[in-house]
């Protein structure tokens, strides 16, 4: 992590779980972090505290709703203005909400889409224009995908969700289809987990606080940590080498 020292990194959705995570673990190797959220209060929260334990690194709270393409160009702007530019990129930011194929509502669809899908779109287009146009070559662009991107659970809420997903495994290979086309040393990688226990659940079934808590109670489950431990692994790669998508679960998980 060494060649990362000093370099900016965004996070998106850094307020909580694991975008909260993957942030503190940045700074904690040096890296200038911006972590961006539609409520920035938790992430001033964290950057204090990582000041505080004397991390190498800094924390950058930046206010952003991902799903205003509006908002996502402003944030880019200002970190040209602020930092340079972006060098490595971790698309975190995802929900899902407890709509069915066949009863579910637009309006939760359309969200799902336009934080899951069309935010990570977007954001990796301008990461990598931050990138070209400064000649950094060895930059990353992680996407924070679900192991609901690759197999279909029998839960009828959860499939559409999983349809976003999905597309986030297809996007995922396609940029660094696009990238190695363009002879680009730009890596990019998936990191798939199962179930992690964050705040997730509890947005899902936000009516039914009882079943979200249920959630992480039956198996012992992944922490944002860990997989903030895999983000670490992945920029840690020698530049040869690109790992393009790591599938964890808990041990105890079924699929």
């Amino acid at each position: 992590m060494e060649r990362w020292k000093d370099r900016v990194a965004l996070v998106t959705g850094a307020s909580a779980g694991i975008g909260a995570a993957v942030a503190r673990a940045l700074v904690q190797n040096g890296m200038k972090v911006v972590g961006c959220a539609r409520n920035v209060d938790k992430i001033e929260k964290l950057s204090a505290e990582c000041q505080s334990a004397g991390y190498p690194g800094t924390l950058i709270p930046y206010k952003c709703d991902v799903s205003n393409e509006e908002e996502i160009l402003s944030m880019f702007s200002a970190i040209k203005t602020l930092h340079q530019g972006v060098d490595v990129c971790i698309n975190n930011a995802g929900l899902a909400r407890p709509e069915p194929l066949l009863s579910g509502k637009t309006e939760g669809w359309r969200t799902m889409i336009d934080v899951n899908v069309l935010a990570v779109s977007i954001c990796t287009r301008e990461a990598y224009q931050s990138m070209k146009e400064r000649n950094v070559d060895d930059g990353h662009i992680i996407n924070i995908n679900s192991m609901s991107g690759h197999r279909v659970l029998p839960s009828s809420i959860s499939h559409f969700y999983s349809a976003t997903k999905f597309a986030v495994t297809a996007l995922t290979e396609g940029l660094r289809q696009e990238l190695r086309e363009e002879k680009s040393r730009i890596r990019a990688t998936s990191i798939s987990p199962g179930l992690v226990e964050t705040e997730f659940a509890f947005k899902l079934f936000d009516k039914d606080p009882e079943k979200a808590a249920a959630t992480y109670e039956s198996i012992k489950c992944l922490k944002g940590e860990d997989i903030a431990n895999s983000v670490i692994y992945v920029l840690s790669a020698p530049p040869h080498v690109q790992i393009g998508d790591i599938h964890m679960r808990p041990t105890e998980q079924v699929s």
